[in-house]
């Protein structure tokens, strides 16, 4: 089949094969592109969308990268069950096996020293939402009209001040709890709060962290989250995961991007 190679992730070999109905970006199966002890996880895609023009005026489209980032993640989470992925960005693409192999020559060394880092370990993701203050969120039967000016500035004070508590309480809640996890992570990321306009979560997000945690001490991460999660009414927490470690995926170039 020609067109050009899309590369999904970089890692070591591994003797556990993928399942066999797996399919990538534009429905062809991924397949493994061997260069001395690493191996690209690559599969065809045409160049009438994936060559530079096409594929800059498709980035604009946003039906397309949506089914283009859920093909991708379907490749990097099949293969995080059976060996440990280091994931390049959406879109990376190249002409052929020989620039696939090209770019490997040129980052061997720091694609060893991250996957040597990362062996065993994988992505939790925790995020903390605000939601309305506790009188806001069930309905609640009309308020008396105020009587004067002054009566209006104070049930609005009032209500201010409800809210300002609720923020306080959380960024407490969320400090304590991004410490207690950090403590059984090897490492931690903390991203820019979610935009709810984009994420479609209800609430404000005041913690959007990353946690790096050896496979075998997931399930002891996973119970810490659980305890927490009714401590604070209006608090909301969210656990992701496991992921391939994209958050610390680039490391040696202080690279990070936000999932």
């Amino acid at each position: 089949m020609t067109g050009l190679r899309y590369v999904y992730a970089v890692c070591r070999p591994f003797g556990t094969p993928l399942q066999a109905q797996l399919t990538g970006v534009g429905g062809d199966p991924p397949r493994l592109l061997p260069h001395h002890d690493l191996v690209a996880v690559v599969s065809h895609v045409p160049e009438a969308d994936f060559a530079e023009e096409p594929l800059r005026a498709h980035l604009e489209d946003l039906d397309w990268l949506t089914a283009v980032a859920r093909a991708h993640q379907g490749v990097i989470d099949a293969l995080t069950t059976v060996t440990t992925p280091l994931p390049l960005r959406l879109g990376t693409v190249f002409r052929d096996d020989s620039g696939v192999r090209t770019m490997i020559e040129a980052r061997e060394e720091s694609f060893r020293r991250t996957l040597d880092r990362l062996e065993g370990r994988v992505e939790w993701g925790v995020k903390v939402y605000v939601e309305s203050a506790p009188e806001e969120r069930a309905p609640a039967p009309p308020a008396p009209r105020p009587a004067s000016g002054r009566d209006y500035l104070r049930q609005r004070r009032t209500a201010s001040r409800a809210q300002d508590d609720l923020w306080r309480r959380a960024e407490n809640f969320a400090t304590r709890l991004h410490e207690t996890l950090s403590e059984c992570a090897e490492d931690s990321r903390i991203h820019a709060p979610q935009n709810p306009a984009l994420s479609g979560a209800s609430g404000r997000n005041v913690l959007n962290a990353a946690y790096l945690v050896p496979r075998t001490q997931s399930e002891e991460f996973v119970e810490r989250v659980d305890r927490t999660k009714d401590g604070e009414p209006g608090i909301r927490v969210e656990l992701t995961g496991p992921w391939a470690a994209y958050s610390f995926a680039g490391e040696e170039t202080s690279g990070e991007e936000e999932r």
